[in-house]
């Protein structure tokens, strides 16, 4: 990564870190699809087995995993200031702190994992489908978590085409996996909806493998040494990757699992509703990734300027990005008013399901525009390691305003299920301009750092 004169150089820049990073999100959800599509049409036993399995892996692994997306900032500042000898120090110290949360991950699962399934009400062949998905997928955690902490060292460095290139590699060999695996073909065992797991396990050890080679082999990331040399554990590294992260990951902790907490709130409602609202919940995740993308770009760009500190140039890419999320936000509504019907058709054919999945989409406009406003804000503060206020603002948004309002419009207005919509898009929106305050105040305060540091 480079520095920048113009606002046209940090356009370029910043969409050549932000195109590959959306490829990466899109390819990351497209294995999510394939695991879930290719056990549904071995069984609907084993596609329910699957479903549930992840509905329970993916919020703590987001969460967890999201503690160690500091390792992006930590790296982006280091780099912008060109201590390039402690971004070897702390990516191998964010590795240690992997494995361990990893071996973590894997103790609790053992303990709780059995008295969860039980106490769900759940046929006995889709809780041992879910048992099964699960003990096989947790053959890939420790990978999958040291993959996160390379993947945030790849992409603080402005490479995000590296990681993109990692996972559109790994894209189709998971799919392949699954086809083996799931159908037992070409003498492979027919597993059923145990065989996704073992395939995405399978998965997280290539891409760690490819990523460990690239960051050895090939420069610009040979050249900081990473693996060239033994450290010991340093706590104290420790505790600045946590303090970043804790609120990192509860933030996003938070932001999944409200949606899971909305789904099992709405199972009162008859199977119509609940179809179509899962169906419009899954495109505006979809949708998400745009500005999801743009967050993480943002967290890389604004953690380099301010590591060099250069917080001029670093606001400058934060209102550049916002302008960008919400054009798209926009340019994602006007899709979805015109063709919010064909989008509905993309998940059924009957027409009560289509007619009201089309309803649901309406609201995922507002989702839209929300989200173009406080993902992107959020990525810029998280780039000047300034992440306490989006926990807090997360924890608000959502679980105090939230989802209390919607509870009530949905169980005591004509609202009914759109009620629990109308609640998260106004914590949502409330979130969003608390940040954006919050992101004013931090630049105002750079700036007149920046002015004293002049004079």
């Amino acid at each position: 990564m480079n520095q920048t004169h113009s606002k046209k150089e940090k356009l370029k820049q910043l969409f050549f870190i932000l195109y590959p990073i959306l490829i990466t999100q899109m390819a990351m959800y497209a294995m999510n699809f394939f695991d879930t599509m290719m056990s549904g049409h071995y069984s609907p036993a084993d596609l329910a087995g699957v479903a549930i399995g992840s509905s329970l892996w993916v919020p703590v692994f987001t969460g967890l995993s999201g503690i160690l997306l500091s390792m992006t900032p930590i790296v982006a500042q280091l780099a912008g200031a060109k201590r390039n000898k402690d971004v070897a120090f702390s990516v191998i110290q964010g590795v240690y702190l992997s494995i361990i949360m990893a071996l973590i991950v894997l103790g609790a699962g053992a303990l709780v994992l059995n008295p969860i399934l039980t106490q769900m009400n759940l046929e006995t062949h889709v809780r041992t489908i879910a048992h099964e998905y699960l003990v096989a997928l947790s053959a890939g955690i420790i990978p999958l978590f040291v993959y996160n902490v390379l993947r945030c060292f790849l992409d603080a460095l402005g490479k995000t085409r590296v990681s993109m290139f990692i996972t559109l590699t790994s894209l189709p060999l998971n799919a392949l996996f699954n086809y083996l695996l799931i159908y037992g073909k070409f003498g492979f065992p027919e597993l059923g909806g145990a065989g996704a797991g073992y395939a995405s396990a399978i998965t997280y050890w290539l891409i760690t493998v490819i990523s460990l080679f690239i960051i050895i082999k090939t420069e610009p990331f040979a050249s900081y040494n990473i693996f060239s040399r033994f450290y010991s554990v340093d706590f104290s590294k420790w505790k600045e990757i946590l303090k970043i992260g804790i609120p990192i990951g509860f933030a996003i902790f938070f932001e999944t699992s409200i949606f899971s907490a909305v789904t099992l709130l709405m199972s009162g409602f008859d199977t119509i509703t609940i179809a179509s609202h899962q169906a419009a919940l899954n495109f505006a995740s979809f949708l998400y990734m745009v500005p999801l993308s743009i967050s993480m770009a943002l967290t890389i760009v604004v953690g380099f300027e301010v590591g060099a500190r250069r917080f001029r140039d670093a606001a400058q890419y934060t209102w550049i990005g916002l302008t960008i999320a919400v054009l798209m936000a926009v340019l994602c509504g006007l899709v979805l008013i015109t063709f919010r019907y064909n989008v509905a058709g993309i998940y059924t054919t009957d027409p009560k399901v289509l007619a009201l999945t089309a309803e649901f989409l309406l609201y995922a406009l507002f989702f839209q525009l929300s989200d173009a406003l406080q993902a992107p804000i959020q990525g810029a503060l998280r780039g000047y390691k300034d992440v306490n206020i989006t926990f807090l603002m997360a924890l608000v948004s959502y679980w105090i305003i939230g989802l209390p309002l919607g509870y009530y419009l949905a169980n005591h207005t004509g609202l009914h299920a759109f009620g629990y919509w109308i609640g998260l898009i106004a914590g949502l929106a409330a979130g969003a301009l608390c940040l954006l305050g919050r992101l004013i105040f931090i630049q105002r305060k750079q700036s007149n750092v920046s002015l004293r540091a002049q004079q």
